[in-house]
């Protein structure tokens, strides 16, 4: 029989465990995201699979904030953050600080997700972009690589948070469970 766990035999980390464990070599970039529900889920995913941080950037709305709180479940506690006035800044920032910067997106010569090699050994900056207009174009320019998440219906796009989680979880595989 497979009986369901209790919260309390699943063993998470304190906040405190998870600001100071080993982190997955990930900051994540919104770029101008309009959902605080959105925002609030890339926080509990950024959680669950040990991102160092979040950066939200133009018209993100930051903790604290109910709606981004009523999915984040805590998250917002436990995942550094940064807010950007322009997703640009945040981009530059990363840059110097020698992160690769990918923009999650549908564009010419994207790399598809599942033939994109990472390097455990490098620090990644992933960049999702806004509900509609996807990451901007300024932005996408300033990416050492684009990937695309590969589809097969006949939806052009996924949910931001969706996208956010499978692409977090890919980069989790291949570096905190690589170890």
């Amino acid at each position: 029989m497979n009986r369901k766990l209790k919260n309390s035999e699943l063993e998470r980390k304190t906040v405190a465990e998870f600001k100071s464990s080993r982190k997955s070599p990930v900051v994540v970039v919104l770029d101008n995201i309009r959902s605080l529900n959105n925002i609030g889920s890339v926080f509990r995913t950024a959680d669950a699979f040990l991102i160092e941080a979040i950066y939200l950037c133009g018209i993100c709305a930051q903790p604290p904030h109910k709606d981004i709180s009523k999915t984040a479940l805590g998250a917002t506690e436990s995942v550094a953050w940064k807010y950007f006035k322009t997703t640009a800044e945040a981009v530059a920032e990363l840059k110097e600080q020698a992160y690769t910067v990918i923009s999650v997106e549908q564009a010419e010569e994207a790399v598809m997700l599942n033939e994109f090699k990472i390097e455990p050994e490098k620090h990644y900056a992933i960049i999702f972009g806004n509900e509609v207009k996807g990451v901007g174009q300024e932005v996408v320019n300033q990416s050492d690589y684009v990937i695309e998440i590969p589809q097969s219906g006949t939806k052009h796009s996924l949910n931001i948070a969706v996208s956010a989680g499978i692409v977090l979880w890919d980069f989790y595989v291949n570096t905190v469970l690589k170890e």
